[in-house]
């Protein structure tokens, strides 16, 4: 008789500011389709840049819903709205001064979700992309496991301020625990962060002589936008004209390119990979104003909510989805 097929599964979290909103609203309908933690059924959980800190909060069994009640409570104090006045100075402030925002209120409403909890507290394998430009590379921060001892004792505050210290609209991140290396966005290489959690499943978990031997990743997009623009636009752009395109243009392209890579390479490995992506929804153009990593308007959040909503009534009643829901993680380390 073949011995049945143990699998190692991974949810991948995409960054996007306060669309972490959509991300986190579809984890809760899941959640309540289900009736679950969903901390319970991923061995191992990914997060860039907002998708982090949701990670960091799932994997802590902090139900999605608070999660979406801290974007709907402290979003518009973390992105504080943007009257005429108010914007013409952010962008002031984000061209010529010190960024578009003060991480305080940031780092405020972290600290009441994750007080002094740690990595190593986490219920769940971890992968949580930053950069660090003390030292000019891409840095990973994980929960410790075989031969890697490094990240247990970093305060998850800190570690979410890290993933998601986007340039020119927050500060850069410091954490003593690493000797004071300062860090920005991991959206800047990974903000679609399934390669992590491929490349850390393959190294260290499924495979030939390994504890697993096939791998489902659950990969939850945040909103972009979707509808591209029209031609004839001026070519000659400064700051000013890029505006937020400037970083949710590389956020969206490496989302895209990391999603491709994934429908690619599950028919070509030799190990069996089900991947199942959650795409972002349509946006309009009209909405487009609406739909941006740092706009926390009550019409926004709104918008994002129920765009969230709409995909996962969607997606929840996919078999593939549902299929990750059979059976509870199997890694305890």
């Amino acid at each position: 008789m073949k011995e049945e097929t143990k699998t190692f599964k991974i949810l991948s979290i995409d960054g996007g500011g306060i669309k972490g909103l959509y991300s986190a609203t579809i984890i809760q309908e899941f959640e309540e389709k289900f009736k679950c933690n969903i901390s319970d059924y991923f061995d191992m959980i990914c997060g860039t840049s907002t998708g982090g800190l949701i990670a960091l909060a799932l994997s802590l069994k902090v139900p999605a819903k608070e999660i979406c009640d801290f974007y709907i409570k402290d979003g518009p104090n973390i992105f504080p709205s943007k009257s005429k006045f108010s914007k013409l100075y952010r962008q002031l402030r984000q061209i010529v001064y010190k960024g578009k925002y003060s991480d305080n209120q940031l780092k405020i409403a972290l600290e009441k979700m994750f007080a002094d909890k740690k990595i190593g507290d986490s219920n769940n394998l971890l992968c949580i992309p930053t950069y660090t430009i003390t030292e000019a590379r891409p840095f990973v921060i994980k929960k410790n496991h075989h031969d890697l001892d490094r990240d247990n004792g970093v305060k998850m505050v800190d570690v979410a301020l890290a993933t998601s210290a986007a340039p020119t609209y927050f500060p850069l991140s410091e954490i003593e625990y690493y000797d004071n290396k300062q860090f920005i966005d991991g959206g800047v290489w990974a903000n679609n962060p399934t390669l992590l959690g491929l490349l850390e499943a393959l190294n260290y978990f499924v495979g030939k002589n390994k504890e697993y031997d096939s791998l489902k990743i659950l990969s939850i997009s945040s909103l972009s936008i979707t509808g591209g623009k029209p031609t004839g636009l001026k070519r000659h752009r400064s700051f000013i004209n890029w505006g937020n395109d400037l970083f949710e243009t590389s956020m969206t392209g490496q989302s895209f390119f990391t999603d491709f890579f994934m429908q690619k390479i599950k028919n070509i490995s030799d190990v069996s990979i089900d991947y199942v992506r959650v795409p972002s929804v349509e946006v309009s153009s009209q909405q487009e104003s609406s739909i941006q990593l740092d706009v926390a308007t009550e019409k926004a959040i709104k918008l994002i909510k129920g765009k969230g909503k709409d995909q996962a009534d969607i997606y929840k009643k996919k078999p593939e989805i549902q299929d990750f829901f059979k059976h509870t993680k199997t890694y305890k380390g």
